[in-house]
């Protein structure tokens, strides 16, 4: 009878060892909002916004810059929100509105831009930081469109 209780010990054990193993090569389960790579790409657009707006003119602290730094903080926030809710209907709501705000930064950059107030390089960078962002969204919304 002890042999067998060995026996078993050991089975489990190796079972126990590849569960494990696979565990450590199977991506991380998305526990929370800042595992979502639409939420670590929409952060390091919020940090450029803050970089960028940091060297624009001091007349300009409570119009464009606070304006800039609010959609671009909003993006984060709302997908935030969104990974928190529970139905199809909520998520797809604040997904929807970082979308928006996405469209409210390309608005405020063109005018930036224009202003020259930032470098054609900077903006095609953060232009195209942008759509890359948008287009994590998007993909954002189709799975919350096909949440359970």
């Amino acid at each position: 009878m002890q042999q067998n209780k060995t026996y078993r010990i050991i089975i489990a054990s190796k079972k126990i060892n590849a569960l494990l193993f696979i565990l450590d090569i199977m991506p991380d389960k998305i526990q929370s909002f800042t595992d979502l790579n639409a939420w670590k790409e929409g952060h390091r657009l919020v940090l450029s916004i803050y970089h960028l707006t940091a060297s624009f003119p001091q007349k300009e602290m409570y119009s464009i810059i606070d304006q800039m730094r609010r959609s671009a903080s909003s993006i984060t926030c709302n997908i935030a929100e969104g990974f928190s809710r529970r139905t199809k209907k909520d998520k797809s709501q604040f997904y929807f509105i970082s979308l928006g705000s996405i469209t409210e930064l390309q608005n405020q950059l063109v005018i930036s831009r224009d202003l020259n107030y930032c470098s054609r390089e900077d903006f095609r960078k953060i232009a195209e930081h942008t759509i890359v962002v948008a287009k994590l969204l998007r993909g954002l919304l189709k799975s919350a469109s096909s949440y359970v």
